[in-house]
């Protein structure tokens, strides 16, 4: 394997040509694509991870853009993804479009933001941009198993069913407008939240100025690091690719400068 900048170059990732099925509205912000492709036989994934998709801008460009994996029905070789509709962007344009027989390339899945390790319980934070991957992530979890979420989105119309065998605790909070950078609604619920006892993980995902300051005030409170997957989804200014909040001595683990992914420090 060779290697750039003292970093292993990354494999390249598995692809998949992607067909149109089906789309549906959620709400008025929120829409479902569903997928099938020849080879999704061999697909395979952890909930809360995304595929780099290249959306059609026209017959020679695509423009790239990280949508998490909502579900995938191994039965049906049928593949969900959910956008946010926000704005004239190329996703929300192409969205709003798709029609069954419309075809992309996807490229993964790829992502840290998973459910991981033994834990006594779950914790999930994020805006609209987060309820995918949070929705995905909290109805893979076993029955029984004890989670809390917060999720920001702009009012009671914008809120999803989430079905889990999971015992989930959710606290849906409505900003009333557009989304702000950072969310102060989100950061004031995380740290009015009382820590459950035992063992806890946390994903925090969502805007990125939001998410280091998520994960700024768990680790002051004594939360360990390495329990903590942290992802900015979004940001002002920037188009395309996610943030991983990370220390300074984690940026080895995730390559800085091989893929889409931009390590952001947490402090």
């Amino acid at each position: 394997m060779s290697e750039t900048a003292g970093f292993p170059a990354r494999e390249p990732r598995p692809s998949w040509t992607l067909s149109v099925v089906g789309a549906r509205a959620l709400s008025p912000r929120l829409c479902e694509v569903s997928f099938v492709a020849d080879n999704l036989a061999a697909f395979s994934y952890r909930p809360g991870q995304d595929l780099v998709l290249n959306i059609p801008l026209d017959a020679d460009r695509a423009a790239r853009r990280h949508y998490t994996i909502r579900r995938f029905d191994r039965a049906s070789h049928r593949l969900d993804i959910q956008f946010v509709l926000h704005g004239d962007s190329p996703a929300t344009q192409w969205a709003r479009d798709a029609r069954p027989g419309d075809t992309m390339l996807a490229e993964g899945p790829r992502g840290r933001t998973v459910v991981s390790g033994e834990a006594d319980w779950r914790l999930f934070t994020g805006d609209e941009t987060a309820l995918p991957g949070i929705a995905a992530m909290v109805e893979s979890l076993p029955a029984g198993e004890r989670a809390f979420a917060f999720v920001e989105v702009a009012g009671p119309e914008e809120e999803q069913q989430i079905e889990t065998p999971a015992r989930l605790d959710i606290v849906w909070l409505h900003r009333g407008g557009a989304p702000t950078a950072p969310s102060q609604g989100l950061i004031e619920a995380l740290a009015a939240f009382d820590l459950p006892p035992g063992v806890g993980q946390a994903c925090i995902i969502g805007e990125t100025a939001t998410v280091r300051a998520q994960r700024q005030a768990l680790v002051a409170r004594g939360f360990p690091k390495d329990r903590i997957a942290a992802e900015g989804y979004w940001r002002p200014g920037r188009v395309g690719g996610h943030d991983h909040i990370v220390d300074p001595d984690q940026l080895a683990a995730f390559g800085r400068g091989r893929g889409e992914g931009r390590p952001a420090y947490g402090r």
